[in-house]
């Protein structure tokens, strides 16, 4: 069968004339490796042109079709997780894990609200506002861990994130002021922000590719079990400590767990992707310096060019567009969640009076939903693609809309298949994301986008709840937001098929980074070591 291209985007390498005329590159540059680059944007008239000719015919094209198994089998995940290793499932759970307590940090805060201001002797909206702060600051967590996982590797990132994390937890379960309050959840917000592409990154980088589909449908709802595992914990430490302050409990319990993760971390090497990466962005510099100062660049600066990573130069100049891209389609992920979640608590319990026991359930269950609803479409994106997926989830999430925000005190397992098809969708997000972008800079990029997408959003509630003030119920502060969200999540569903349907698709990219210097020396070894044992048989 036919096998499907891995790079499909605004560029002249989807015709038959690659580059005749004009390099894709400066001519000051060395020869690129495909492996740490991709090709920069042909923004000629014809290319654009073909690009938008062909978004329909490339969404229709299905992977399914360019294999020769059926369609059972290529949905059957068990094949490609056989084919990890303990060493990818080490890696793996890490960043499963890593994600997961990181959500529950997060929401140990949100669902303890109530008591965090009777403590501190604010209103509820007050401690809310500690939650925003958080979502705010992660763009800068992203921009300056990401970097640091990019140049100094994986494992000590981690390591020195997930340590903060312990001390600002421990710290938050000691504030005695609102200043301190929003101090410690300020750090908490860069952390948080930094934690997810380094957790993605960790567990999907060197996945087989016949189970990575799997794995990123369960690695993002991952964020809804740190949300049920903060529900479970939360109720668990309500009278302990100081009464009415079991929040403190929760959260010391909650940094803790986290020191788990840095022991297990330590025990394991540092990502081999990571290691060939930085091995070829080495000798990629190096040809680049030799191949300037041959150009006669001016000496005085030499030092400085020396030291100066030129990779950063062709990441700019091939990846501006599709970042641009991906915060787009972030914002609109990420207002999928933030829309049909930020403000259902708030809906039950004002609109629709229902108890603390029934929300309770209802969280749960829907949080349990999305889980299944990411595993679930996660693998079928391997049948139908990586966009086709997305769009065939918001229409599926679109039909569930109406019985899931009228009449929600009944009809709330509606909300379930809801919430189900909207993490359905943003589970291919991952392996969406790092087959879209390069390896030289894999974790900085993903998690800006992902970050400043999130930033968007976050205002999701406000949003909703000032546009709610328009749909008074009668009562004093009552307001129609079940209307509200049906409205807005509507808009969002048709925005998210708009900009998927116009996005480009590499799907089964190559993550891995191979040092083809090492693995010579390595075969040549090997070839060495099998011929002398063939002189010594005979």
């Amino acid at each position: 069968m036919d096998k499907k291209p891995e790079v499909e985007h605004v560029s002249r390498a989807n015709s038959e004339e690659l580059y005749h005329d004009d390099p894709p590159y400066d001519n000051d540059s060395p020869e690129l490796d495909d492996e740490l680059f991709n090709e920069k944007p042909d923004l000629s008239t014809a290319s654009i042109r073909h690009y938008f000719a062909t978004r329909l015919s490339t969404l229709l094209d299905l992977p399914i079709y360019h294999t020769d198994k059926r369609w059972y089998q290529v949905i059957n995940p068990i094949p490609g997780l056989k084919m990890m290793t303990a060493s990818d499932w080490n890696f793996y759970f890490l960043g499963f894990f890593a994600w997961a307590l990181d959500a529950m940090d997060f929401f140990c805060v949100s669902v303890a609200a109530p008591e965090i201001a009777t403590t501190l002797g604010i209103s509820v909206t007050d401690v809310t506002w500690g939650v925003t702060l958080v979502l705010m600051l992660r763009s800068v967590g992203a921009l300056i861990f990401g970097i640091a996982s990019d140049y100094f590797g994986r494992k000590w990132t981690y390591v020195t994130i997930v340590t903060l994390f312990v001390i600002v937890e421990i710290g938050t379960g000691f504030v005695q002021t609102y200043q301190q309050f929003l101090g410690v959840r300020a750090v908490f917000g860069i952390l948080m922000g930094a934690m997810y592409p380094i957790a993605m990154v960790t567990a999907l980088e060197g996945q087989p590719v016949e189970a990575r589909s799997v794995l990123s449908g369960l690695f993002l709802p991952g964020y809804t079990f740190g949300y049920i595992m903060a529900m479970v914990w939360y109720r668990l430490f309500a009278n302990t400590y100081k009464d009415g302050e079991g929040w403190r409990s929760l959260i010391w319990f909650s940094g803790g767990l986290s020191v788990i993760l840095i022991v297990w971390r330590l025990f394991v090497p540092e990502s081999p992707d990571f290691i060939n990466m930085k091995n070829k962005k080495k000798r990629f510099n190096e040809a680049a310096a030799l191949k300037a100062a041959s150009n006669g660049e001016v000496q005085k600066e030499k030092k400085f060019w020396q030291k100066f990573d030129r990779s950063i130069i062709v990441t700019l100049k091939t990846e501006w567009l599709m970042f641009t891209y991906l915060v787009l389609l972030y914002a609109g992920w990420n207002f999928t969640t933030h829309g049909s979640q930020d403000l259902y608590v708030t809906m039950l319990t004002k609109q629709y009076g229902v108890g603390l026991n029934k929300k309770t359930v209802i969280i749960v269950t829907s949080n349990l939903g999305a889980i299944i609803g990411g595993i679930i479409m996660g693998q079928s994106s391997e049948i139908l693609g990586r966009r086709l997926s997305v769009i065939v989830s918001m229409v599926c999430a679109g039909a569930f809309l109406y019985p899931s925000f009228f009449n929600a005190g009944t009809n709330w397992p509606a909300y379930i298949f809801l919430i189900g098809f909207v993490y359905a969708s943003f589970s291919v997000g991952p392996a969406y994301l790092l087959e879209l972008v390069n390896s030289t800079h894999r974790t900085l990029l993903s998690g800006v986008a992902y970050q400043l997408g999130n930033l968007v959003s976050s205002a999701s509630a406000t949003i909703e709840a000032r546009i709610g003030e328009n749909f008074p119920l009668g009562q004093p502060g009552m307001y129609d937001y079940g209307k509200v969200m049906c409205i807005f999540c509507g808009a969002v569903f048709a925005y998210m098929i708009f900009i998927i349907f116009l996005g480009p698709e590499r799907f089964h990219k190559n993550l891995r980074v191979h040092d083809d210097e090492i693995e010579e020396v390595r075969d040549t070894s090997e070839g060495e070591s099998t011929s002398d044992s063939i002189k010594e048989r005979v």
